[in-house]
């Protein structure tokens, strides 16, 4: 079945050459537009209720953040934040903030929009998936227009990188009053380099040079847009998007098809660029209470048994790298240790494991246990690569006497349905810096049951969490992060699937791109970008 769809894949490869026709390719490229050609579409757009890659990409233009991130992933820069100091014990920091920012409508940014904007993000009626990012907060205020002091109740170590993502984006107070909860779906004010015009779901989203803005982070050349407008255009199927690539209709992209990567990179005028530093993960996550994949031995089976390389290999044509840790090698805070632990591809020892479980094949082949298949149902975002990583999986696990069930959904329907206990297991991939980072994101028992979508409620791993968060020396974070890479590593709470890889393509009209990829944001500000003709 795998050398089947390889076929299909490298047939589709070849495939990517012809001129692509219908409504995608109806109208010619305006002109001084930059047109964006992605996968999927978001639900909404407001920073601090979405954590969907797709909104991120957008949102990173239409707003700024008190500090930005450098090239490398690591480094933190000035943003709205000229400047800032932290007191010595790690529980103060004190933001001198430009002042020549504006809105999109043209207000004056002041210390008391940051103010406002922070503590929407962290109130609890907001209801943020993310708001644990902004760490401990003891109160965040305006001391004039130009300083914020924010203030913890102990010690963040992560707190700059936290502030340099989206979800710490700095919003217009009047237009979230007066929209509502329509604010990022019908209407958007920031202080970004580009401004909302439009939205139409699963099609395009417009946005508009902001005329006054002349205030990028330093990273860039050019601290103000370079191009008019910006449409990002969703294009669901892989080859009509690259099809569209090669014929002008769209000028840059991230969303590559895997199979068609070393085909894009022949075409002529078309530019193929990698950002070595880039930590996005794909994983498959168990909720740990459900029936079936409660039982940590059908978890370690399933590691077991699927053939990681070959269906990373078939899926993402090198283009990727087997996941066989929970944390990325390169990443700070990776435990050695911990991947030592993970059980490799062994069909044989996931049968004997089951079979001393009591988990006997039934007349069907699936397995069976005081009455209960070895069944479980899992969702997943309706990507090409989720459908190719499931019908993989589901494969191999049948081979063993698991029964995998798939539940694809458009990406606009597919974060609601993924916060609820419907299912019992799940895909995704995710973006982070560190294992601090990565292993907060997930695996507080307050997270439960979003992001946290494992239900994975264990004091021990609370308290190393925040242990890790709050220590101020490196030595005892990283022994904190070690133990839980250790802990779940033992447990089976994932399948990890792969590191993926960041690649941007653009056409032979745009010139100045560069991939960044803070929380997958190819694009990021966009703002050294401009086209040629």
């Amino acid at each position: 079945m795998r050398r089947t769809m390889r076929g299909l894949l490298i047939a589709a490869a070849g495939a990517i050459t012809l001129v692509a026709t219908g409504e995608a390719f109806a109208q010619a490229t305006p002109r001084n537009t930059l047109v964006v050609l992605r996968e999927i579409d978001a639900d909404r757009y407001d920073p601090h209720k979405v954590t969907a890659f797709a909104a991120g990409e957008v949102i990173y233009m239409m707003t700024d953040t008190l500090v930005s991130m450098d090239w490398d992933q690591t480094t933190v820069k000035p943003g709205l934040a000229k400047s800032w100091t932290v007191s010595e014990d790690g529980k103060l920091y004190t933001f001198t903030l430009r002042d020549d920012v504006t809105f999109c409508d043209g207000r004056r940014m002041t210390a008391h929009d940051v103010v406002y904007s922070l503590n929407r993000w962290i109130d609890p009626a907001t209801r943020s998936p993310v708001r644990w990012r902004a760490g401990p907060v003891k109160e965040i205020r305006a001391k004039d227009d130009v300083t914020v002091e924010y203030e913890l109740n102990e010690p963040f170590a992560e707190l700059l990188f936290q502030l340099t993502l989206y979800f710490a984006g700095i919003i217009d107070k009047n237009t979230v009053e007066r929209l509502g909860e329509n604010f990022g779906a019908q209407g958007f004010n920031g202080t970004g380099p580009y401004c909302w015009v439009s939205w139409t779901p699963r099609q395009d989203l417009v946005l508009q040079k902001h005329p006054t803005y002349t205030w990028g982070p330093p990273i860039y050349e050019n601290p103000s847009p370079q191009i008019e407008r910006v449409i990002w255009r969703v294009i669901p199927d892989p080859n009509t998007r690259m099809a569209a690539m090669q014929t002008g209709q769209g000028d840059a992209t991230q969303h590559i098809p895997t199979f068609a990567l070393e085909a894009l990179r022949r075409v002529p005028g078309m530019t193929v660029q990698q950002q070595p530093n880039y930590f996005v993960d794909f994983f498959l996550g168990f909720k740990v209470d459900k029936p079936v994949v409660s039982d940590p031995v059908i978890r370690r089976a399933i590691n077991l048994a699927v053939d990681r390389d070959a269906l990373v290999q078939a899926t993402f044509f090198g283009a990727a790298d087997p996941m066989k840790s929970l944390i990325h090698p390169a990443a700070p805070g990776f435990d050695p240790e911990a991947k030592a632990r993970h059980p490799g591809h062994d069909p044989a020892e996931a049968r004997r494991i089951l079979d001393e479980a009591g988990w006997r094949p039934g007349p069907d082949g699936i397995r069976v246990k005081d009455g209960q298949r070895a069944s479980f149902l899992t969702y997943s975002i309706s990507t090409q690569i989720n459908r190719q990583i499931t019908e993989s999986m589901q494969a191999d696990l049948r081979r063993i006497g698991i029964e995998m069930r798939i539940q694809m959904f458009d990406a606009t329907v597919a974060w609601g349905r993924l916060a609820t206990q419907e299912f019992d297991a799940f895909t995704m991939s995710y973006p982070y810096v560190s294992a601090t980072d990565a292993l907060n994101l997930y695996f507080r028992s307050e997270a439960a049951p979003s992001p946290n979508r494992m239900n994975w409620k264990n004091e021990q791993t609370d308290a190393w969490l925040r242990e890790a968060r709050s220590a101020l020396d490196a030595a005892t974070r990283q022994q904190a992060v070690a133990n839980i890479q250790r802990q779940l590593t033992e447990a089976s709470v994932w399948f990890p699937v792969a590191h993926s890889q960041l690649w941007l393509a653009t056409g032979p009209r745009v010139a100045g791109a560069r991939p960044h990829g803070v929380y997958s944001a190819a694009l990021y500000k966009g703002l050294d970008i401009r086209l040629t003709r």
